[in-house]
């Protein structure tokens, strides 16, 4: 049975991930966050992790 809330919380994440490394390496402009290594950075972690969570989530339990 998946879990709901990882699976909620892994695609957030996720595409917040994304959102934060687009801004980072430019892509998406008009914003303190553009054109940062800091962003270019973090966001391919940040979106790492959400589908790590997103992973467990529809795995769910194993019997």
């Amino acid at each position: 049975m998946a879990k709901p809330l990882w699976v909620v919380a892994g695609v957030v994440l996720a595409l917040l991930g994304l959102l934060f490394t687009l801004q980072g390496v430019g892509v998406i402009e008009d914003s303190s966050m553009s054109n940062t290594t800091t962003w270019s950075i973090l966001g391919p972690v940040i979106l790492l992790v959400g589908v790590g969570l997103l992973s467990v989530g529809i795995r769910g339990r194993r019997p």
